[in-house]
């Protein structure tokens, strides 16, 4: 008993955690202003380079990574590895990103986010996904598509490269499902990208 209530409580914190919107924060105390009503709205990394520049948006992107990561890690210690309490914070965290209590709800995309909650449960998959997120944004400079395609590909690398040697129907649950609400979370990014009026990434503030 002491056990799931360990989990149920590491799921909730998970939320919670996942919820501090990092870069609604920093642009509020840098800039005085709501992130949420500049550029795209969102209160990811990319939206912060865009409306405060690059120091403002590196510690975005360092802290939400590490919320993803501290989530399952804590969860894991606390629950002695039970991979289900595990992948339930897995999503817990991300929906907490793309679904804050703090600002009614109305988060970010996730991918940051479900970056650091797999560097702890899959490395080599991820690091796969990030480097195909590096070469797209590369070529391209749409941060959105490499987003869209690492989180596309994701699941099917950590099949690939880790689930034949240790098979995890939860953490193949986790990544499936964290997968798909980072591309859902990308909608309107898919929209303009199909209407060819998605912004690339071009000169940056410091």
């Amino acid at each position: 008993m002491t056990h799931q209530w360990t989990g149920i409580f590491g799921v909730i914190l998970a939320y919670l955690l996942g919820a501090i919107p990092f870069g609604y924060l920093f642009v509020r105390l840098k800039q005085g202003m709501d992130i949420r009503a500049v550029g795209s709205g969102n209160i990811g990394a990319t939206n912060v380079l865009r409306a405060t520049g690059r120091s403002a948006a590196l510690l975005t992107l360092a802290l939400d990574t590490a919320k993803g990561y501290w989530a399952v890690f804590g969860t894991s210690y606390f629950t002695h590895q039970d991979r289900r309490f595990i992948a339930l914070a897995a999503g817990a965290v991300l929906l907490g990103h793309a679904f804050p209590i703090y600002l009614k709800f109305k988060g970010g995309k996730g991918a940051a986010t479900a970056m650091g909650v797999f560097l702890y449960l899959a490395t080599l998959p991820v690091l796969g996904s990030m480097m195909i997120f590096l070469v797209v944004v590369a070529i391209w400079r749409f941060v959105s598509l490499g987003s869209i395609l690492g989180a596309a590909a994701f699941p099917i690398l950590y099949f690939l490269m880790d689930y034949r040697q240790d098979p995890s129907f939860w953490t193949l649950l986790a990544a499936v499902f964290c997968s798909c609400l980072v591309i859902f979370r990308h909608k309107d990014n898919i929209k303009r990208l199909a209407a060819g009026t998605e912004n690339k990434l071009t000169g940056l503030k410091k």
